[in-house]
């Protein structure tokens, strides 16, 4: 009987020993895991000193927060560059050269393709000014996929015509941002889906 009591009570000492050291590994991982979400916390937290040096805490933002928002910004503004022309060749040359800052090749042999084309020769000659307005811009973030909805009008001297636009691509983070892409995002294999006419208004020139 004695000898049952013993093993009971060593039983049970292991179980409390093995309990205790169990949660002491639960509790011990616990306080890691919130120190460790403090110390990134406090790592976003700067100190500045203003002009009477006295710190001043500034907090910085994750990339990640924002990136959405960058990313409709690139591709807003890289479609404004590409379809916003007027009749003016150092103007066009500006606004291809900075559309070709935020797209790979897929942008570039798009250009290259209008320009064997007469595209912007005809935009001279017809004294034509291109103005692009978005309708809308669908994102999925998952992927990097994006599609752009928007409407292209083009205005001569003898007609208004007015385009819809549809264009497709994904989206690459670059690991630099600069003055040209300060978003440091890369819009790639870019193509245009749909690009069809509205409607077509002509101008009346009758000069009495």
């Amino acid at each position: 009987m004695i000898i049952k009591n013993i093993e009971s009570k060593i039983r049970l000492a292991t179980f409390l020993s093995v309990g205790s050291f169990l949660c002491a590994l639960a509790m011990v991982g616990i306080v890691s895991f919130f120190a460790y979400k403090q110390v990134a916390i406090a790592r976003k937290s700067i100190y500045v000193l203003d002009a009477n040096s006295t710190p001043v805490l500034a907090r910085q933002t994750d990339v990640q927060m924002n990136r959405a928002a960058e990313y409709r910004s690139d591709i807003i503004r890289f479609h404004s560059l590409f379809f916003t022309l007027t009749p003016d060749d150092k103007y066009i040359e500006y606004q291809m050269k900075q559309a070709m800052y935020l797209v790979d090749e897929s942008g570039a042999l798009q250009y290259n393709n209008l320009k064997e084309k007469g595209f912007f020769n005809s935009i001279l000659s017809s004294s034509a000014v291109l103005t692009i307005t978005m309708d809308s811009v669908y994102l999925d973030m998952p992927h990097k996929y994006f599609r752009y909805y928007g409407k292209q009008k083009i205005d001569r001297r003898s007609s208004t015509l007015t385009r819809s636009l549809v264009t497709e691509g994904y989206l690459k983070d670059l690991d630099v941002r600069s003055d040209n892409n300060p978003n440091a995002v890369l819009i790639t294999q870019w193509k245009t889906l749909e690009n069809k006419d509205l409607n077509n208004v002509q101008k009346n020139n009758f000069q009495p």
